[in-house]
C-alpha cells in the first residue's frame, strides 16, 4: 500500500514535470511600492516588484504560521534562517533578501517605516551584530498583501533599502468577520537516532473583524494567538574528550543532551486599521499592530563533573534555557487631504520594541551552591518616532505623452536604543574556582546600560513620466541628515522601453545607504572570570567612542553605502502568461561588521598603565570591516488558464546570485562565510494551484541550492563542509464545506527531508547532526489543519 511519503514523491515528479505558480496577483494590479505615480501596475513597474495576495501567504506560513516563513516559501530570494543554540538568535529571527545582510531590507507597513528589532544578536551567524526588523512581529491575518520591491530604493524611502523593500498593506474591508484555527505538528523519522519523532505541536487561532463606518471609511480589527511546543533535533552525545571521563560523565554518552530545534512558543498578538472620511477630499487614517511573544530558547549541556557545574545542585548535568519576553508596538495617526493642486498625507509614526533575555534551569558555578537558578540577563529597547510629510501632484509638460507625476517630501524622525542591565548575579564572579557568571549567560552588567538617541531629517524629490507612449522614467532624488553621524545623498534613475505590446526593457540605477544602528554605534558588554593566577580577566564589547577602543584602532562608524545596477526584461506574450527576468548588480562599502578580538601579550598592563581599566585582555567593536559585490538574476514566469473543470495556475520562481568580498582582514572566517556561502546561491520555486467547485489543491516545490560552513575553532583548525542542495515538497488541499465554512489539510516538507548530516569535526560529538542555518530546516515534515469560518 502506498504511503504519504510515495504519494508525496509521485506528486513532486509530476509537478516537476510540469511547472508552477510564483505569485497569483494579476498583473493590472495597481503597486504602490517604489512608485509614487498612481496608476503603476505590476505589467509596467520600471523595477521588479513581487505582490503577494494574503490567501498565499496565508497557505504557505507553515508550522510558524508566520510572515517571514511565507515570504521565503514564496520568494527564492528571500532567505529566513532556523538558527538554534545561538542566545538571542534563538528568539529573534533574522531575514535576507537577494543574500544581503538582515539589516539592509527596508520594511514598511502601509508605506510607514517599521521600528527594528531591539535585541543585538552576538552569538548568531546570520545577521550577527545587527538589530533588523522582526518580521513576526506582523500579524499575519492582518495582511491583505505584501510588495516587495527587489531593488535598491534608498532615494524614495532613505536608509536602509540597500537590498530592497517589503511594504506590508494591511486588510481594509469593511464588512464581515472571520474566525481561523489550525492545529498541526512536526512528525518525522530521525535518522541519527533511528527514532520516530512527533513534537512541535502548534495551536493557534485568529479573529478579525470589519466595519463601514460613515461615508467610506472602515475599521478593520484582529487578535491572534499562537502556543507551539519546542523541537528537539539532537543526536547522540558521544561526550567531548576534553571533559573528564569519569563515572558521572560517562553516563551521559549515548543520551540526547541537547535541544536544537524550534524553540517553545507562546504569543498574543492583535492590530487594527481604520479610515474615515472628515469631510470630501479629507480623510483621516490610522492603523496599529502590538505582539507579546514569550520564547524559551536551548543552550549547550553542561556536564556532572564539569566545572561549570555544581554537582550538588544538578548531579546529572544541566542544559540551560534562554527565555526571551518581546513586546511590539507600532501605532500610526494620519491625514490625507487636498491643497491647492496638491495630495497631502501627513502622518505620526511611533514603534517601540523591548525585549528581556533570561536564562533558567542554570547556576553562577563560582557561587557555589547558593547561587540562583534563574536569572535576568538584560533588557533591550528600540524606539522609534518620526512625522513624514507627503505631497504630490500631477503636471501636464508639453511634449509627454501623459501628465508628469510629481511628489515631495520630508521626513523627521528621532531614533532610541536602550540597554539595562541583568541581575548582579548574572555576571557575579564568586569565590569558588569555577567559571563567573550566569551559565547560558552572562547578564549585562550596570556599566555597560547605555541610552543612545539621534535625530534624522530627510527630504526627497521624485518625478514619474511617460516620455513617450512605450518609455517610461523615473527619478528619485533624496538627503538625509543624521546627528550622529552626517548626511547622505542618494538618486536612483529607472526606466522602461516596451519594445512591442509584448515585451520590454527595464532597468535601473541607484546609490543607497543604511546608516549605522545606535546599537552598533554604543553597544556595550564585559564577560568578567578569573584568569591565571586568580587576578580578575575582562573580555570587551566596546562602543566605537570608548577612549579604550580610539586606542586600539576604533573610528566613528559611517554608512554603508551601495552602487545598484540592474536590467531586466518582461515578456507577456498572453494576458493568462508573463515571464520576468531581470539581473542586477550590488556592490556595498563599508559593511559593518563586529571585529575580531584584540588581544596580545601584555595589553592588560598596557590599558591599566594608559586608563586605570585593570584585567582587560580582550577588546572587540564594531567597524566598517569590508567591502562586498553581489551578483545575480531573478527569474519569475506564470501561467493560468482552465484546466480539469476549474482554474489552473502554473510557475516557477528561481533567484541567483553570489557574494564577494573585498577586505575584511579583521574579520573572521566564520563572518566571511556567512556573508558569502552560508545561504543557498540558488532556489527554485515550482508550485500549481488548481481552484475547482468546492475544490483546491496546492502543491509547491521548493530547491534549496548548495550551501558551505566554515567553523574556525582556533589554531588553524577550520572544518569546512558543502550542504548538497535538497528538494523540498509542500501540499495543500482545501474544501469549502459551505458558503461560510472552508477547510484545509496540509503538509510542509511533506517527503521529510533532511539537509546533509553534517561531518564530525562539525557535528560537536554527534549532538548536531545536521545544520542549524539549512535552509529546509533541520525538523522534518510538519502535518496541519485549518479551519476558517467566515461570517
Amino acid at each position: 500500500m502506498p504511503t504519504l511519503r510515495h504519494i508525496a514523491l509521485a506528486a513532486s515528479q509530476a509537478l516537476l514535470a510540469s511547472a508552477a505558480l510564483a505569485q497569483t496577483t494579476a498583473l493590472d494590479a495597481v503597486v504602490v511600492t517604489g512608485t509614487r505615480a498612481k496608476d503603476r501596475t505590476l505589467a509596467d513597474t520600471a523595477v521588479p516588484v513581487d505582490v503577494l495576495g494574503r490567501d498565499e501567504l496565508l497557505r504557505a506560513a507553515g508550522p510558524d504560521g508566520n510572515l517571514a516563513a511565507a515570504l521565503q516559501a514564496l520568494l527564492p530570494s528571500f532567505n529566513f534562517p532556523r538558527q538554534s543554540n545561538s542566545g538571542g538568535g534563538d528568539h529573534v529571527r533574522a531575514a535576507q533578501l537577494r543574500g544581503l545582510s538582515p539589516d539592509q531590507v527596508l520594511v514598511l507597513v502601509n508605506g510607514k517605516r517599521r521600528n527594528t528589532s531591539a535585541v543585538v544578536n552576538l552569538e548568531s551567524k546570520t545577521g550577527k551584530g545587527t538589530n533588523p526588523v522582526d518580521f513576526n512581529t506582523i500579524p499575519l491575518s492582518a495582511v491583505a498583501r505584501i510588495e516587495v520591491l527587489r531593488d535598491g530604493a534608498g532615494a524614495q524611502y532613505g536608509s536602509d533599502a540597500i537590498a530592497g523593500v517589503v511594504n506590508i498593506i494591511l486588510d481594509e474591508r469593511k464588512a464581515g468577520g472571520e474566525l481561523a484555527t489550525e492545529v498541526g505538528a512536526f512528525h518525522t523519522k530521525f535518522a541519527p537516532t533511528g527514532e520516530r519523532i512527533t513534537d512541535g505541536q502548534t495551536q493557534s487561532a485568529s479573529l478579525t473583524h470589519g466595519w463601514a463606518l460613515a461615508g467610506n471609511g472602515f475599521l478593520r480589527a484582529g487578535l491572534e494567538g499562537l502556543h507551539r511546543n519546542p523541537t528537539n533535533r539532537a543526536g547522540l552525545d558521544e561526550l567531548p574528550p576534553w571533559e573528564d571521563q569519569t563515572p558521572a560523565n560517562l553516563a551521559t554518552a549515548g543520551q540526547r543532551n541537547y535541544a536544537p530545534g524550534e524553540p517553545a512558543t507562546h504569543q498574543w498578538q492583535t492590530w487594527f486599521n481604520a479610515a474615515a472620511d472628515l469631510q470630501p477630499g479629507t480623510r483621516a487614517y490610522a492603523f496599529g499592530t502590538w505582539q507579546q511573544r514569550r520564547t524559551l530558547g536551548a543552550a549547550y549541556f553542561r556536564y556532572p563533573d564539569s566545572s561549570a557545574n555544581v554537582k550538588a545542585v544538578y548531579p546529572d548535568g544541566y542544559r540551560p534555557q534562554t527565555t526571551g519576553d518581546n513586546r511590539d508596538l507600532q501605532l500610526v495617526a494620519g491625514l490625507k487631504t487636498q491643497w491647492a493642486d496638491w495630495d497631502v498625507d501627513l502622518a505620526l509614526n511611533h514603534g517601540r520594541n523591548d525585549f528581556d533575555y533570561g536564562v533558567r534551569r542554570t547556576l553562577n558555578a563560582s557561587l557555589g551552591a547558593a547561587s540562583p537558578r534563574e536569572f535576568h540577563l538584560a533588557d533591550f529597547g528600540s524606539r522609534l518616532t518620526g512625522v513624514t510629510l507627503d505631497l504630490s501632484r500631477e503636471l501636464a509638460v508639453a511634449g509627454l505623452a501623459r501628465p508628469l507625476a510629481l511628489a515631495t517630501g520630508l521626513d523627521v524622525r528621532r531614533d532610541g536604543f536602550v540597554t539595562g542591565a541583568g541581575d548582579a548575579a548574572s555576571y557575579a564572579v564568586g569565590s569558588f574556582d569555577a567559571p563567573a557568571g550566569a551559565q547560558a549567560g552572562p547578564g549585562l552588567q550596570a556599566g555597560d546600560a547605555t541610552t543612545r538617541h539621534r535625530n534624522v531629517v530627510g527630504a526627497y524629490l521624485d518625478l514619474s513620466a511617460d516620455l513617450t507612449r512605450d518609455w517610461q522614467g523615473n527619478l528619485a532624488l533624496r538627503h538625509d541628515h543624521y546627528s550622529d553621524f552626517g548626511s547622505a545623498t542618494t538618486a536612483k534613475l529607472s526606466t522602461r522601453l516596451a519594445l512591442d505590446r509584448t515585451l520590454a526593457l527595464r532597468g535601473a540605477v541607484s546609490s543607497n545607504f543604511r546608516a549605522p544602528s545606535l546599537a552598533q554605534q554604543g553597544f556595550a558588554f564585559t564577560v568578567t572570570d578569573r584568569g591565571d593566577g586568580g587576578a580578575l580577566s575582562q573580555v570587551r564589547t566596546l562602543p566605537v567612542d570608548h577612549p579604550i577602543a580610539r586606542y586600539l584602532g576604533a573610528q566613528d562608524l559611517k554608512a554603508e553605502t551601495s552602487r545598484n545596477a540592474s536590467l531586466g526584461l518582461s515578456w507577456q506574450p498572453s494576458p493568462a502568461w508573463s515571464t520576468t527576468l531581470d539581473a542586477y548588480a550590488i556592490r556595498v562599502k563599508n559593511r559593518i561588521t563586529l571585529s575580531q578580538r584584540i588581544s596580545r601579550d601584555g595589553l592588560a598592563d598596557e590599558l591599566a598603565a594608559k586608563f586605570g581599566a585593570t584585567g582587560i585582555d580582550g577588546v572587540n567593536f564594531f567597524t566598517n570591516a569590508l567591502d562586498t559585490r553581489t551578483r545575480g538574476a531573478d527569474l519569475v514566469t506564470q501561467w493560468r488558464g482552465a484546466a480539469l473543470g476549474g482554474e489552473l495556475r502554473l510557475g516557477w520562481t528561481a533567484s541567483f546570485n553570489r557574494t564577494t568580498v573585498r577586505g575584511g582582514d579583521s574579520v573572521g572566517l566564520e563572518e566571511i562565510n556567512t556573508l558569502t556561502d552560508a545561504s543557498p546561491r540558488q532556489r527554485h520555486i515550482l508550485s500549481a494551484n488548481w481552484q475547482g467547485g468546492i475544490w483546491g489543491l496546492q502543491a509547491r516545490a521548493t530547491r534549496h541550492g548548495s550551501t558551505t560552513r566554515v567553523f574556525d575553532f582556533g589554531d588553524g583548525f577550520v572544518p569546512t563542509q558543502t550542504y548538497a542542495a535538497v528538494w523540498q515538497l509542500d501540499l495543500e488541499a482545501q474544501v469549502q464545506v459551505s458558503r461560510a465554512l472552508n477547510l484545509s489539510f496540509g503538509a510542509v516538507n511533506a517527503t521529510d527531508k533532511y539537509p546533509t548530516r553534517s561531518i564530525a569535526d562539525i557535528s560537536y560529538f554527534g549532538n548536531f547532526p545536521y545544520d542549524v542555518l539549512s535552509p529546509i530546516g533541520f525538523n522534518g515534515a510538519y502535518y496541519y489543519a485549518r479551519a476558517r469560518l467566515s461570517f
